[in-house]
């Protein structure tokens, strides 16, 4: 780290130490205790800390918090910043209750090895007091650290934990503390792909908007939140399990959407051999489409992901323009079978050389990526509209030079026909429903699905205009 990072993360430590507000407990299993190191080392740590605490022996850290499946995990975290809290108000309220705001910073790490190069990631978590004796908010943060070196990883470690401990403290907006986290942080060192408010001081803020935070603000790639709105950690969900992955706007779901994913998914279940208890069905929505107007408009992304949610729906956010590197995220959290569905004109743009013209391999590079993890594309017909002949993914036309590649890929059923579908649905366009029901031509209620007709009337999604009385 240099000497102006360094300056930047003690003078925040330095300010919550100064602060006589501020007390409570630091409780660090893995990597060190590098966030409590540097309330320590910047001096006037006695003022803030009353209690810093590890344990690297599982007997030890079960004996303290209990016994637990994974060590690095949410539920672990939760049951640290449970019991420390619990233990700092009943040890000092009566005595510092009314002059003190206590917190407990806790955090579960799994650091680079020397034996194994493991994913090193870690869950942080701060439970605080905004006022004396007030009810706690709680923030919690996944990270995964990229650092090579373990110590490099440690360092990193002590950083964000100081950001996430001063931007609680002091920061009101939580898109301000977000924007914070990696401050005094060189890109590429550190990933934040899960956050969570919880308590009175954020109960007026959406997690979801926040996890879409965290991808435009360039502090991970992709987040997850399931049907009822909950944040999740990508491991925690796909861990080996069966992925089935459906891009689009969903601006709105139509008939076509769901049929387009149910046959793919009664192929898939056959291919993978798997039930559907291990199967996980994504709908994903790229940055770049949430962008399509120039800027982020929050009313139409809560409203996608609340039709969504009301078809159980989990949601996956990404800025994964290309497939290949769609692809690559999900074969990092499974050896399973992944499968993506679309329709006939995505097949036609991944085929599309000029998408790939910043890889030194080009289209080679990019579809070796695609398909190295066993990934295999389901696609939906399409009608061409000046023909009305119906086009499947084995005839769509591509690139003489690329004729070749297309056929190994079909003959090797790398991609496959989705070959079960409703010919009514083929003619229905999202940009169609979309534009009839902001024009007040109840003609979309036709093209989409019940539950999706009453939640867009009931909440005026998308510019809806009723239709004017005869």
């Amino acid at each position: 780290m240099n000497a102006e990072m360094d300056v930047g993360t003690n003078k925040k430590a330095f300010q919550i130490n100064l602060d006589a507000k501020k007390y409570g407990t630091f409780a660090e299993i893995g990597a060190g205790q590098e966030v409590a190191r540097r309330f320590f080392q910047v001096g006037g740590a006695s003022g803030t800390i009353a209690k810093t605490m590890s344990a690297y022996d599982m007997t030890f850290s079960d004996a303290i918090y209990g016994p637990t499946d994974r060590y690095v995990s949410r539920v672990r975290l939760q049951t640290m910043l449970d019991r420390e809290y619990n233990l700092l108000l009943e040890r000092l309220d009566k005595k510092l209750g009314d002059q003190r705001q206590f917190f407990v910073f806790a955090d579960t790490v799994a650091a680079r090895s020397f034996k194994e190069h493991n994913e090193s990631h870690g869950w942080l978590g701060v439970r605080f007091q905004k006022q004396t004796r007030s009810e706690p908010c709680q923030i919690i943060i996944h990270v995964r650290m990229l650092d090579e070196a373990n110590v490099d990883q440690q360092e990193a470690l002590g950083v964000i934990g100081v950001n996430l401990l001063y931007g609680a403290f002091y920061y009101s907006e939580p898109e301000k503390l977000i924007s914070s986290l990696q401050e005094n942080l060189v890109p590429g060192r550190i990933e934040v792909d899960m956050i969570k408010f919880s308590g009175a001081a954020f109960k007026g803020v959406d997690n979801r908007l926040m996890s879409l935070q965290l991808v435009s603000q360039g502090l991970t790639n992709a987040v997850m939140f399931t049907a009822d709105g909950e944040t999740v950690q990508p491991a925690e969900v796909f861990y080996r399990k069966a992925i089935l992955v459906e891009r689009g706007s969903f601006r709105p779901v139509t008939y076509a959407t769901n049929d387009m994913l149910d046959g793919a998914r009664r192929v898939f279940l056959k291919e993978c051999g798997c039930s559907e208890k291990d199967l996980v069905v994504l709908m994903e929505m790229t940055l770049e489409n949430l962008l399509a107007e120039g800027q982020l408009n929050h009313a139409d992304f809560l409203a996608r992901v609340d039709i969504l949610g009301a078809l159980g729906r989990t949601v996956l956010v990404s800025k994964f323009g290309e497939y290949y590197r769609l692809a690559g995220y999900l074969s990092r959290y499974t050896n399973k079978m992944i499968g993506l569905v679309m329709g006939v004109p995505s097949l036609i743009e991944i085929f599309d050389e000029r998408y790939y013209l910043n890889l030194e391999g080009g289209i080679l590079e990019a579809l070796g990526r695609m398909f190295k993890a066993g990934l295999k594309l389901f696609v939906y017909p399409m009608i061409d509209e000046k023909t009305g002949n119906l086009v499947t993914a084995t005839q769509i036309k591509v690139a003489p030079n690329l004729r070749s590649l297309f056929r190994y890929l079909i003959d090797n059923q790398y991609i496959e026909e989705i070959t079960e579908y409703h010919p009514d649905y083929l003619r229905i366009y999202p940009p169609d429903a979309l534009a009839k029901l902001q024009s007040g031509d109840s003609g979309w209620e036709h093209m989409v699905p019940p539950e999706v007709v009453k939640i867009i009337k009931e909440r005026e999604f998308f510019g809806y205009r009723a239709p004017k009385a005869a």
